[in-house]
């Protein structure tokens, strides 16, 4: 160190975390900012950075962004965009984000309107310890250490299940039943993503103890931090509000005008005009016109705002205090369900799951390995042979808005389900298709995603994929006041938002394969927890039972325009002559309208809709490979003659010597006599010696001609 330049020292919290240490780093880097850690485990690193602006801003949620930053230097590699530099994020940064957002914001004070901006940077991978999980852990650090108002700490921590046995933050997740990350707080469970091997749901209740459980040690240091270091918290003013008084005259008028019937339409077009008609009478009472025909907007702004508050207050009344729903059903109660397949002629799967008002078009496609999708997930490349896509199109809530392409919700759906049908899927050696499942939003008001799981694994029945188990999925909410919760099935768009949970669980009859819950509150015990997917369990019972009856089973027979697969496998060293020099082997064998797959082990994929293409792209292959066998007998021509014997091709490249004394019973003068070029005999081979030379002998005249010595080769 230099003494006219010294390092400035930061301060180092430590704390072991599934046998590792995980280190929190601050006052070191990127000072100027309202709070800033390097979190490091092994010898993964991830910076955050937490920022508010300095005056609140005019909106009616809270502006929160958080960015996940994958920089390719953190496994030494540079970007191979054309730019070389980092681009948009990926599918997985999104995810990542999504795992940091989704428990960070139910903790701000409500009414925070000052835009909070949360940076996560990857700056080194292990590619051991995931980032991932970091992210909470690193973004919860920097909101404690800052001036921001914010209610953590929070940690997060993944869970597997190997052998039978809950492991922490796991290195390996291959042979794993489950893949659980949680976030929570000292007394709650905030934020749970998985995905699972049909794990019973006592198994995930236990998996969800045991990571709360783990996380504590990470939420005492970070309260040690904020003792020793935090800053004082800025005092914000919260948007202007109704006063107590007239608030509650407006809900007793409201009362008294029945709200409670018009809550309860059951049409949620019927529902949103009566409510609206309903509070512009209600608005027109409480903010009468002035005499010269005036009226005070920002009352009346006030009084809209109090009215939401009065419909949100009614509704999970009616729910805790009368088991009554704003469409009429009991809090157990699933809508009314109908199910329709192959509903498009040249899709390779097709079907629609109707719900209540929630509506998915599920169409399969079936491609060849070429069609796998390439993933560059910080410096590891790998193939992903199965996609879902969510689409979530405006026509479907009855809204115009601009596409502005794939939105973070979007994926993150997409990726719930495709975690959800993956349990299920047949292995690659049984069925070797890429497979792309896409979820169309044609009527939404509420589940959607989940209606994504049901209508995707009918499409992929009906493409002719051999599932091992159907799988459905659906989505539980919660209404909670003090002790009292009710826990509520397939939840419509409107308890969604007035809510305090939104948890979707996707299984089969013997377990889950997936599952996800974002709250609005400060967290959830595993009691609620346990009846939530319990609840949920019976449901998906229901919802399979109808599943079942509507699509047995996969189609028999795949539909004409699916690409056929032929599999073989060959000689690994004859890989080259496949191919040919130049690829002029391989192009002359897809001329026949094949397409062709060769790994590394040997193993030849053909695809083709022309089966008969197939076949004879499959012969030629074979014929090309083929390896001579002691015993065999084949059908030769005679390609050279020499004085001692022919040669005879046996198969394609390959030839093995026909001796004279072979040629009859009798003595031959000459080959000529009995043999010339181009004549088509059988012929038996005799022995294989180790330079790999071909003996062979007339299957007739076997035990008939006398023994002879090892052929003279040229």
């Amino acid at each position: 160190m230099n003494e006219d330049n010294p390092i400035p020292q930061g301060k180092r919290y430590s704390v072991d975390v599934g046998g590792r240490t995980l280190t929190i780093e601050t006052g070191k880097y990127a000072k100027h900012v309202a709070g800033s850690v390097w979190v490091s485990y092994g010898e993964t690193v991830v910076m955050a950075t937490a920022q508010a602006s300095d005056t609140p801003i005019q909106a009616d949620f809270l502006p929160l962004t958080v960015e996940f930053e994958e920089r390719h230097y953190a496994v030494g590699r540079i970007p191979g965009s054309f730019m070389r530099r980092e681009g948009r994020p990926g599918e997985k940064a999104i995810l990542s984000a999504r795992l940091t957002d989704r428990p960070i914001r139910p903790l701000f004070p409500k009414g925070f309107r000052h835009e909070v901006q949360v940076l996560l940077t990857v700056l080194s991978a292990d590619q051991e310890n995931t980032p991932d999980i970091l992210g909470p852990i690193a973004a919860s650090a920097a909101l404690m250490l800052s001036d921001i108002p914010w209610d953590g700490p929070i940690a997060s921590v993944r869970v597997g299940l190997q052998d039978g046995r809950l492991v922490l933050n796991p290195v390996v997740q291959e042979n794993s039943q489950l893949d659980l990350v949680v976030a929570g707080s000292r007394d709650a469970i905030i934020m749970v993503e998985a995905g699972a091997q049909e794990v019973s749901e006592d198994q995930l209740v236990q998996a969800l103890e045991f990571a709360h459980r783990a996380m504590q040690p990470i939420l005492e240091l970070q309260e040690q931090m904020r003792a020793e270091l935090g800053k004082e918290k800025f005092a914000h003013v919260p948007p202007a509000k109704l006063d107590a008084e007239t608030q509650a005259a407006l809900y007793q008028r409201a009362l008294e005008k029945g709200l409670s019937n018009v809550l309860q339409t059951a049409s949620k077009g019927e529902r949103s005009a009566a409510l609206d008609a309903f509070s512009e009478a209600l608005l027109d009472e409480f903010v009468p016109s002035q005499e010269d025909g005036s009226v005070d907007l920002e009352r009346r702004k006030l009084v809209a705002e109090a009215f939401d508050e009065v419909v949100k207050q009614e509704l999970r009344r009616l729910v805790l205090q009368e088991n009554k729903r704003a469409d009429g059903r009991t809090p157990q109660q699933v809508r009314p369900i109908w199910i329709e397949s192959n509903v498009l002629p040249k899709p390779h799967g097709s079907a629609i799951f109707s719900r209540g008002e929630t509506q998915v078009l599920g169409v399969v496609t079936l491609g060849t390995g070429r069609d796998a999708q390439l993933v560059d997930d910080l410096g590891i490349e790998t193939e992903e042979p199965f996609l879902v896509h969510y689409n979530f199109p405006p026509y479907s809530t009855g809204e115009v808005k601009r596409l502005r392409g794939v939105s973070r919700r979007e994926v993150g759906h997409g990726n719930l389900a495709k975690r959800g049908l993956r349990a299920v899927l047949p292995s690659r050696d049984e069925f070797p298709y890429t497979i792309r499942v896409v979820g169309d939003v044609l009527e939404s008001n509420g589940s959607s995603s989940m209606a994504t799981v049901c209508a995707g694994c009918l499409a992929l029945l009906d493409a002719g994929v051999p599932l091992r188990k159907h799988v459905a999925g659906v989505a539980m909410g919660l209404i909670k006041e003090g002790d009292q919760a009710v826990v509520l099935t397939d939840i419509l768009g409107l308890e969604d938002a007035l809510g305090d949970m939104d948890f979707k669980v996707t299984g089969t009859r013997d377990g889950v394969t997936a599952l996800q819950m974002d709250i609005k509150i400060k967290g959830l015990t595993p009691e609620i927890m346990r009846a939530a997917l319990y609840q949920a369990r019976e449901t998906r019972l229901h919802i399979l039972s109808l599943m079942e009856q509507a699509v047995p089973t996969h189609r028999a027979e795949m539909k004409p325009q699916v690409p056929r697969i032929l599999t073989l496998k060959i000689n690994p060293e004859k890989i080259g002559g496949i191919i040919g020099p130049g690829g002029k082997n391989i192009r002359a064998l897809e001329e026949l309208g094949v397409e062709i797959d060769i790994e590394q082990d040997g193993t030849i994929r053909l695809y083709s809709t022309n089966a008969a293409a197939a076949e004879e792209a499959k012969a030629r292959i074979l014929g090309q490979t083929a390896e001579a066998k002691v015993g065999e007998i084949y059908e030769g021509t005679v390609t050279r003659i020499t004085n001692f014997g022919a040669f005879i091709e046996i198969l394609p490249g390959k030839d093995g010597l026909l001796h004279i004394s072979q040629l009859a019973q009798g003595r031959v003068e000459k080959v000529e006599d009995v043999l010339k070029l181009g004549d088509k005999l059988k012929v038996k081979v005799n022995k294989i010696d180790e330079q790999g030379r071909v003996d062979l002998i007339r299957p007739e005249l076997e035990g008939l001609v006398a023994p002879r010595k090892p052929p003279v080769r040229r």
